[in-house]
């Protein structure tokens, strides 16, 4: 997560959640580097509101391989751009259909961000986020998966290990 108030050294990168899979000691540390921790749901919405672009800096390795980051769609629903380090699940959908950036490296997360904080033209886009989002719920996906399991206990004589 971040807030940006200007390009350059003098943006306030503030990152909330827990640390977890590396060492607080390697994490670097500025005056504009701002480690909250945790917060409640109930009170994200007053740090989103004051967000220029949001981070997802989870490093790539066998811990995050298989990490969904629910809280792409939350700050797409937020009508925040997203810049993320390229978790499979991000890339796709979220990616694939030009709704977040993908940074591979510091310089690629600096571009991107500078691009968005310069970008006056934000509905389009907004536009996009909307109608992908319209169709996920929670509902959607408990339906979509329910169908996946009853389908798969129809098949499961059918369903050979050697196959």
């Amino acid at each position: 997560m971040i807030r940006l108030l200007k390009p350059g050294p003098e943006w306030q990168i503030i990152l909330i959640g827990p640390v977890v899979k590396i060492d607080p000691e390697v994490l670097p540390r500025h005056a504009n580097i701002h480690y909250l921790g945790s917060k409640t749901y109930h009170e994200l919405p007053a740090y989103l509101s004051g967000w220029d672009v949001s981070m997802i800096p989870f490093l790539l390795n066998d811990s995050t391989r298989f990490i969904s980051p629910t809280k792409t769609p939350e700050y797409l629903a937020a009508g925040i751009p997203v810049v993320s380090t390229a978790i499979r699940d991000v890339v796709h959908p979220y990616r694939i259909n030009k709704l977040v950036h993908i940074g591979s490296n510091a310089s690629d997360f600096i571009h991107v961000i500078e691009l968005e904080l310069q970008s006056r033209k934000k509905s389009p886009w907004l536009v996009l986020v909307d109608h992908f989002l319209a169709g996920n719920s929670w509902d959607n996906t408990y339906s979509s998966m329910h169908i996946l399991i009853q389908n798969a206990l129809l098949n499961k004589n059918k369903i050979s290990i050697a196959s």
